[in-house]
C-alpha cells in the first residue's frame, strides 16, 4: 500500500475536487454490475429492520441521488427526500420515480449543506458515501448538518468501509468488465498514516474511447476507546 495522491492544484488554479465530477454517465458503466435488485432488496431490508420506524415517517437519503434506496423506501410508505450534489443522478432518479408512480422530494445540495432543521426521524448515508470531502472538519460538519436536520430522538443509519477489513484484503489493482463490454480497471492506494483510500480508474470503451476518473474516502476507524469516528461526533 502506498501513499495517497497528493493535489496539485497550481498556483491560483481551483481544482474540481473529484465528487463533483465523478458521479456522471460512467458511474454506471463502473457499478451497474455490483448494484443488482437483488442488492438493493436487501439492503432496503436490513435499513427498515435498524431504524424500526413505521410507515409514514419522514426520511432523508443523503448523497444517494439516483434514488437506489429513496424509491424502494417511498414504495414502502416512507416520506422520503433524496439529497445529492450529482444533476445527472438526480434527474435519473426523477425519472425512476415517475416511472414508478410514486412521490419523492429531490434536492440538489452539497451533503455540508442540508436545508432543513427539525424535519427527519432519520437520516441514512449508504454506500460509503460518507468520508469523501477534503478534511475530517468537513466531514465533521456534515454531522453537524444532519443533527441539525433530525427531530429530537431522530436517527442517522451511516454506511461505512470497514478499515481493518480494507487493509486484511487490500488489492491494489482490479480488471473487470461490463455488460455493455466496458472494460474497466482500477489502481488503488491506501495511506494509513491518513487513512486516504484513493483509487484512479480507467474506463476503455468497445469503440476504443478511453475515460479516467478517480474519487477518494477517507476510511475511519470506529473503537470502544473512542478513536477517529467517535471523535467527530
Amino acid at each position: 500500500m502506498n501513499e495517497s495522491e497528493g493535489h496539485d492544484h497550481g498556483e491560483g488554479v481551483t481544482a474540481t475536487p473529484w465528487y463533483a465530477s465523478f458521479f456522471g454517465e460512467e458511474y454506471f458503466d463502473i457499478y451497474d454490475g455490483l448494484l443488482s435488485d437483488e442488492r438493493t432488496t436487501r439492503e432496503i431490508e436490513g435499513i427498515v429492520k435498524l431504524l424500526a420506524l413505521p410507515p409514514g415517517s419522514l426520511m432523508l437519503d443523503l448523497a444517494r441521488g439516483h434514488g437506489r434506496h429513496a424509491i424502494p423506501l417511498a414504495e414502502r410508505g416512507y416520506r422520503v427526500t433524496g439529497q445529492d450534489l450529482s444533476e445527472v443522478f438526480l434527474n435519473r432518479a426523477r425519472a425512476d420515480a415517475e416511472t414508478r408512480g410514486v412521490q419523492v422530494n429531490w434536492v440538489h445540495s452539497d451533503m455540508r449543506e442540508i436545508p432543513f432543521v427539525d424535519e427527519f426521524d432519520a437520516i441514512i448515508n449508504i454506500f460509503t458515501a460518507f468520508g469523501y470531502l477534503e478534511s475530517d472538519a468537513e466531514d465533521q460538519l456534515v454531522l453537524h448538518q444532519v443533527h441539525k436536520a433530525l427531530r429530537p430522538g431522530g436517527r442517522l443509519l451511516l454506511e461505512l468501509m470497514h478499515r481493518d477489513a480494507l487493509v486484511r484484503g487490500f488489492q491494489p489493482f482490479g480488471v473487470s468488465r461490463s455488460e455493455d463490454d466496458v472494460l474497466v480497471t482500477e489502481e488503488r492506494r491506501f495511506d494509513q498514516r491518513t487513512g486516504r483510500n484513493s483509487v484512479r480508474v480507467t474506463l476503455i470503451y468497445p469503440d476504443g474511447r478511453r475515460t479516467e476518473l478517480g474519487h477518494q474516502a477517507r476510511i475511519y476507524t470506529i473503537r470502544p476507546d473512542g478513536t477517529e469516528l467517535r471523535r467527530l461526533t
